[in-house]
């Protein structure tokens, strides 16, 4: 199976399935010299890890991350970073009546056709628990970005038809809501909304935003290799993500240009943005100014209400999914959003330190 690497200097290989003995990621890339435990870790993953409210999945996983290589003495070494979960509560039987059906919303009929072979126990590969690696290593990336005062933040904006207010924005309400909303009144509105789903055997989408504060301008390439291109890849590569925005998004397609370019001026002697429609990148290549993204998540595929679909043997039937799910998939993806954009950041800090002579000759003077 091709396609479980990313990154070109910071580069994450994530492993493992839903249902296996664990699951894992092996990254290659942090340079040596970085403090990090397995704490460091263990506060993204227990962001996402299930059974922490009524509206997750009440799978009960601790989650706990091992450091299997790469740290020496509390400090990276330059070598690969193997780092380990492993799955201690599964229960694969709950899966045994879809194991020659196809779930709708699923990728059970794709990834058929694409290899003859599947593992059904709660879709394997393509299952949600595949980006505890992801987790795991943008948790070793954001602390490398923050070394440069580069900080991330993400939540939810939305879950279905309920917004966030920013008159409203209470950063501390992202860990303190089931939601990840920064909004406690949003939070609870959704909350209701989502308990009405659940009474209808249903589930819900959303929409998560991330802010990322103190990249220097310079990000990024103009071609293949453009910032905001790479950050679209990699938060679509999220199996719940069907849309992302940069910046104002899908909204630039109803302006004027006059209404929608960001004027430049000087402020303290140095080159600023007065607006910041672009989202902070220009051309594929970060302007200084605040990244904005937003990735639109879908609801929850497996749901118990009564679904048409047909077997392997081309039947069609109806059923109902059981086991163990998320009402809603958006609370849980919000460190994943977050983890996903500090890896593609990493990767493009380093390697734009190629991109001058005057990098290089800061690194290598005599």
């Amino acid at each position: 199976m091709a396609g479980s690497s990313l990154g070109i200097i910071y580069r994450i290989t994530t492993w493992g399935e839903s249902h296996g003995a664990g699951l894992g990621v092996v990254v290659d890339g942090c340079p040596a010299g970085l403090p990090l435990s397995e704490n460091d870790i263990q506060l993204y993953l227990d962001r996402r890890k299930p059974g922490q409210s009524r509206i997750t999945t009440p799978r009960k996983e601790a989650d706990a991350v091992e450091i299997l290589s790469g740290v020496f003495e509390g400090k990276t070494t330059g070598a690969p970073i193997s780092l380990l979960v492993r799955n201690t509560s599964q229960r694969s039987g709950d899966y045994s009546e879809i194991a020659a059906s196809y779930r709708p919303g699923h990728a059970d009929y794709t990834f058929d056709q694409k290899y003859g072979f599947r593992d059904y126990r709660g879709g394997g590969r393509s299952s949600g628990r595949e980006t505890i690696g992801r987790v795991a290593a943008g948790a070793i990336a954001a602390k490398v970005l923050l070394e440069f005062g580069i900080k991330l933040s993400a939540y939810t904006r939305s879950i279905g038809p309920i917004s966030i207010d920013p008159d409203r924005f209470d950063q501390t309400a992202i860990a303190e809501t089931p939601t990840c909303m920064p909004d406690r009144d949003a939070s609870a509105l959704a909350e209701k909304y989502l308990s009405d789903c659940m009474s209808r055997y249903d589930s819900s989408g959303g929409v998560i935003e991330c802010v990322i504060d103190g990249v220097p301008a310079g990000l990024g390439d103009p071609v293949f290799e453009k910032l905001d291109a790479n950050l679209a890849k990699a938060l679509m590569s999220i199996g719940a993500v069907k849309a992302v925005e940069i910046g104002d998004g899908v909204e630039v397609s109803t302006r004027n240009g006059s209404t929608n370019n960001d004027p430049f001026r000087i402020e303290d002697g140095k080159i600023v943005k007065a607006s910041n429609h672009a989202g902070g990148i220009l051309g594929g290549i970060s302007d200084g100014s605040r990244i904005v993204l937003r990735a639109h998540v879908k609801p929850t595929p497996s749901i118990f209400s009564p679904q048409d679909t047909v077997n392997r043997d081309g039947e069609e039937i109806r059923i109902s999914i059981k086991g163990r799910h998320d009402p809603v998939i958006v609370p849980r993806a919000v460190v994943v959003v977050e983890s996903m954009a500090a890896i593609t950041l990493l990767d493009a800090l380093l390697v734009n330190a190629s991109a001058k002579m005057d990098h290089l000759k800061l690194i290598y003077k005599n």
